[in-house]
């Protein structure tokens, strides 16, 4: 019998404007590529879920043109704070991070404190202190810096705005929130999200992404959920569990409850979500102009897409 598994990954969704150029736009289809076939292969050659969505999300984290990690955008203090969260859906066994400063791999420290702590959310100093703790190598914040990013904060920062890094004002600029859900040949679901949050944030503002069952939810019997967008918007619809509850309590199929809460509870142009359910099928929905997506399986499936 094949071993079925599947794979969804997103980099990032909003008013992505098909007039990029060309270069740009081959730029962010090889990098979704790449980091979708490895993550590929790690399913094929049997890593569990967890480690897959994982080590997926370093990759995300590690490349200058996503919001997360090497590449995140700038608060309004001209520094890089950096939010995570992961969700194994073997027990709804979760963790995350958020406000971190100077971890390479937020997603990495994010299931530490699922593993290695009795809770689920670590903010800030006390985060970086957990960390420190338990062997993890620091860098220095400068280590985030791309001149993108911070010619990007420039354009906002006189002005006191905050803005996604995908709002339409900034599309010559790097995008997103990063994510992957992830069904195993074991049978077992994963969830991961890691981000920089809005540029020029105040008031150390959070979003979504560290928020168990806003941005990220998994559970085996049901599906696993990354959001990306305007966090606000995800966290007031409790979106990721939203698709959880919908599949279910009301047997909608893992597409169709997608396609639901994108057209009909949450609010316009926000964003959208990726998942995978527990049969491996995968599912992306969107109601913004574009999101950064892909998906690839057992089946010899394999995409990658910005637009409808």
């Amino acid at each position: 019998m094949k071993k079925i598994y599947s794979i969804a990954i997103h980099g990032g969704a909003g008013a992505i404007s098909k007039n990029v150029s060309v270069r740009d736009k081959d730029m962010y289809l090889a990098a979704l590529t790449d980091i979708l076939f490895y993550g590929n292969g790690l399913l094929r050659d049997g890593r569990s879920a967890i480690d897959t969505v994982e080590l997926v999300v370093n990759r995300f984290e590690d490349c200058e043109l996503f919001n997360a990690g090497k590449g995140a955008v700038f608060n309004s203090e001209g520094k890089i704070e950096l939010d995570a969260a992961v969700m194994d859906g073997r027990d709804r066994s979760c963790g995350a991070v958020t406000c971190v400063t100077r971890i390479k791999n937020p997603v990495t420290l994010a299931r530490m404190v699922m593993e290695s702590s009795p809770h689920i959310l670590l903010c800030g100093k006390g985060a970086e202190q957990f960390a420190k703790e338990h062997g993890m190598k620091f860098v220095r914040n400068s280590y985030f810096f791309t001149r993108k990013r911070y010619d990007q904060w420039l354009m906002l920062k006189d002005r006191g705005n905050t803005a996604l890094d995908h709002s339409s004002g900034l599309m010559n600029s790097t995008k997103g929130t990063v994510g992957c859900v992830v069904k195993d040949i074991y049978g077992d679901l994963a969830a991961a999200t890691s981000t920089g949050g809005m540029t020029n944030k105040k008031y150390g503002r959070i979003g979504d992404t560290p928020i168990i069952g806003a941005g990220t939810f998994a559970d085996n019997s049901t599906c696993a959920v990354s959001c990306t967008g305007t966090g606000e918007e995800f966290m007031r619809t409790v979106a990721a569990y939203e698709i959880h509850a919908l599949m279910k309590y009301k047997k909608i199929p893992l597409q169709q409850a997608l396609d639901h809460f994108t057209a009909n509870i949450l609010k316009a142009d926000t964003g959208g979500l990726i998942a995978v359910d527990s049969k491996g099928n995968h599912a992306y929905s969107f109601n913004s102009k574009g999101m950064y997506r892909g998906a690839a399986g057992s089946y010899g499936f394999f995409e990658v897409k910005i637009w409808e």
